[in-house]
């Protein structure tokens, strides 16, 4: 009973924003501040605006699909191959290598905001995907070859060597045989970084300025109201919901990959 009741106090702690998301989404422009628990009656009106034609609100999610997807492609290509090698390989400052990696993600993102537009700035990357995709990975990778790395360590060393046996070189066991086993642990790391990447603001508002290229969490903060001082909530609120439906899809569909990812590792 008690678990039941901590279990029931936790989901409601964490679905309740949501919750209330949704239903100011759905109140019309003159009940936006009521405090009834669902509109009466619902509507649609702001969910229409997100969509009009001015807002092309659709681009800005196609920008972040983009570089979400990117993002992660090539966190996990370099994340897969250097968790493979401080997982299996033994070198000199193996160890200091893998604290360096993750020494990175602990520098907070707004140090590297400036050198890095000044950067992009002389490379001619600004308002282009790959300077979004690039910085991003600065955080989306050390949690990718952490993860890989406790993941692949856990493996027996004797697959390789079966593999070897069979005629298979270092990369045939690797491929053939190291990364199907490992598909929960990398599956698991893609839907993390992908969630990071999804939800990123910084980066996308100071390395764009063309509203073509904009990503739908940038676009959902620069959502106006009828007049310079007027916020527009009910459209925000909108905005959030359609920004927050892929990633409980993703959730939904693959939960039991997630979870097999997450607990694979803890028994050996």
């Amino acid at each position: 009973m008690k678990r039941a009741l901590g279990a029931g106090l936790v989901v409601v702690y964490c679905l309740a924003p949501f919750y209330w998301m949704v239903v100011s989404s759905l109140r019309r422009t003159g009940d936006i501040f009521s405090t009834t628990p669902w509109p009466s009656p619902p509507s649609l009106e702001n969910y229409a605006a997100v969509f009009s034609g001015h807002s092309d609100f659709g681009r800005a999610l196609l920008n972040s699909l983009i570089v979400s997807a990117g993002t992660t492609a090539l966190t996990l290509v370099l994340g897969v191959c250097c968790a493979y090698a401080l997982a299996r390989l033994t070198f000199r400052g193996k160890n200091l290598v893998l604290g360096l990696i993750m020494g990175t993600s602990m520098f907070p993102g707004a140090l590297l905001i400036v050198p890095l537009l000044k950067l992009f700035t002389e490379l001619g990357w600004i308002n282009t995907y790959h300077a979004m995709i690039v910085p991003s990975m600065s955080f989306a990778l050390p949690l990718a070859v952490w993860t890989l790395t406790a993941f692949f360590r856990q493996m027996p060393h004797e697959l390789e060597q079966a593999a070897t046996i069979d005629g298979c070189t270092r990369w045939g066991a690797f491929r053939r045989v190291i990364l199907p086993i490992a598909a929960p642990g990398v599956f698991t790391t893609a839907i993390l970084a992908f969630f990071a990447t999804w939800n990123e603001f910084m980066i996308a508002l100071t390395m764009i300025s063309k509203a073509d290229m904009q990503t739908a969490t940038v676009r959902v903060a620069q959502f106006g109201g009828a007049s310079d001082f007027d916020t527009p909530f009910g459209t925000q609120m909108a905005a959030g919901v359609v920004v927050t439906i892929p990633l409980v899809i993703l959730v939904l569909v693959f939960q039991k990959r997630i979870v097999a990812g997450l607990t694979s590792g803890a028994l050996k």
